[in-house]
């Protein structure tokens, strides 16, 4: 009888799933004092305050803590990073990390670092604008309007709350902000294959794109008091006028003017979307609403638009909403600086 023959046995290899380590929070040994130091696990300054209470009693812990404070306390020149070393005890003349002296900063230390903050942002700004015809900011840390009317946009793209308001240092919102690769789409409502034109009556901007994709993002200048633009959901442009007789400015008739004075009547090359308003081109666009209900944009981006729909060799004024094929949202309302 013929031995038994047992076949080997394969056994399949054991697979250990990966570990995943979180970032250490623990301290260097020669931090000078452990109470007033943590290391972030995140990137705003108020995930670092939202766990002081279980890492530290000191006194200045608390009211103190804000994310411009953190800033200059923990000498930062930009932004926290997950793993850096905070110094959390504010004004106590330390730096806490080292145990050399730190003054508690003057008026002139706090506003020499809101501007660099401010400084900060802006290039940002011009980052994420740069590919929508948006002009750049000043990078100049001089927080205006303009400034105040790109953070409104950037946040209203973002899907953050609304506000023309400097960012705080190291604030979530900043953090959301400087993450940024690319500047979103601005609405929900927008998601469609058609093309579309969104007016922020809030943060007086403009975008436009096609579906999800993004085209443009121009400032404008919208209705003033007693005459603002309307509010509107995805109305038809109905009407373009190319005013091919007068290069392109057409004399509004309802404020008629006799020369070409855009706070006033004349509009060029105007796209109608609700009765007598429309989005236009103008010489002057500020930061605020002032115009007689119409969106206004600076006349190169009224171009740039009018070329995106197609119009540009309109060879007259046009009724048929299927040569414009765009609609129009009207939405917000404005917020002042």
């Amino acid at each position: 009888m013929p031995p038994t023959t047992v076949p080997p046995t394969t056994v399949p290899p054991t697979t250990v799933p990966p570990t995943t380590v979180p970032p250490t929070t623990v301290l260097p040994a020669d931090v000078f004092d452990p109470a007033c130091v943590v290391r972030s696990t995140g990137t705003s300054f108020e995930e670092v305050t939202a766990d002081t209470d279980s890492t530290s009693d000191d006194a200045s812990v608390g009211d103190a803590l804000g994310g411009l404070a953190l800033w200059i306390e923990s000498g930062f020149s930009s932004g926290i990073a997950a793993g850096d070393l905070v110094d959390i005890c504010v004004g106590n003349g330390l730096n806490d990390l080292d145990g050399s002296p730190n003054p508690q900063p003057d008026d002139a230390a706090i506003a020499a670092a809101r501007q660099t903050n401010v400084e900060r942002q802006q290039g940002k700004l011009n980052e994420l604008f740069a590919d929508f015809g948006a002009s750049d900011l000043a990078v100049d840390g001089d927080s205006g309007a303009r400034t105040g009317q790109r953070l409104c946009a950037a946040r209203l793209a973002l899907g953050l709350e609304i506000s023309v308001d400097d960012m705080e240092p190291g604030s979530a919102e900043e953090s959301l902000l400087f993450a940024a690769t690319q500047l979103p789409v601005p609405t929900p409502d927008t998601g469609e294959s058609g093309r579309w034109i969104l007016v922020d009556r809030t943060c007086q901007m403009l975008f436009a794109g096609t579906g999800s994709t993004l085209t443009f993002a121009f400032t404008t200048s919208t209705g003033s008091t007693d005459f603002e633009t309307r509010l509107q959901s995805g109305a038809e442009a109905f009407r373009f006028n190319p005013a091919v007789q007068n290069n392109g400015w057409h004399d509004s008739s309802e404020f008629p003017v006799g020369v070409d004075n855009p706070r006033n009547g004349n509009m060029y090359k105007p796209l109608y979307f609700d009765v007598g308003q429309a989005i236009h081109g103008a010489n002057y666009v500020p930061a605020f609403p002032d115009s007689k209900g119409c969106a206004r944009l600076r006349v190169g981006d009224q171009d740039a638009l009018v070329g995106w729909l197609g119009l540009s060799d309109a060879p007259g004024e046009t009724w048929r909403k299927a040569e414009m094929d765009v609609e129009v949202t009207v939405q917000g309302e404005f917020i002042g600086r």
